[in-house]
């Protein structure tokens, strides 16, 4: 290959994690001690909510917000609010690349760290442990992309909104 050729060549991407943190967590517990005098069965509803925006040319934060809230005949047993965040660098990729990047690998990255803090926060609690359960944020992805496509008449979008997405279990 000569330097011509060399130097017309596109850039080759560069994905970095440059931080990853918690920026906001929270448990309530409405009904201790009450509810550890009673046998219940608790329902569980999980949301998600990935926001993304970016803080500098290359720079990216994302934050994942998991919500748990368990609950047993109408009552509210505990409540888990977590935002989970990262700082992404991505460099020498198209739009459409950063979208995927931003709604697939950096949920997938941070998603173990969120699950263990809820973990953690469940059993600190005084709870029986919880383990939530791997998210296939790809499939959700695809998912949200061929929704849209719809709601466009029927065409394949090519950017997925990643902001306010909700998804519940």
């Amino acid at each position: 290959m000569t330097n011509e050729q060399t130097n017309n060549a596109p850039p080759t991407p560069e994905f970095t994690i440059q931080r990853v943190y918690v920026k906001d967590l929270s448990l309530e517990c409405p009904q201790s001690p009450q509810v550890f005098q009673e046998e219940w069965q608790p329902e569980l509803n999980l949301q998600f909510a990935m926001n993304t925006s970016t803080v500098a040319e290359t720079i990216y934060e994302l934050i994942l917000q998991i919500t748990v809230t368990a609950t047993s005949k109408e009552k509210t047993l505990f409540l888990i609010e977590i935002k989970q965040a990262g700082l992404f660098t991505l460099k020498g990729f198209t739009e459409e690349q950063i979208q995927q990047v931003l709604s697939i690998t950096c949920p997938t990255i941070l998603f173990p760290y969120a699950r263990e803090a809820v973990s953690d926060l469940v059993g600190r609690a005084g709870f029986p442990p919880l383990y939530l359960a791997p998210v296939n944020f790809e499939a959700l992805y695809m998912q949200q992309m061929q929704e849209q496509g719809e709601k466009e008449g029927g065409g394949t979008s090519k950017k997925a909104n990643s902001k306010n997405s909700i998804i519940t279990h």
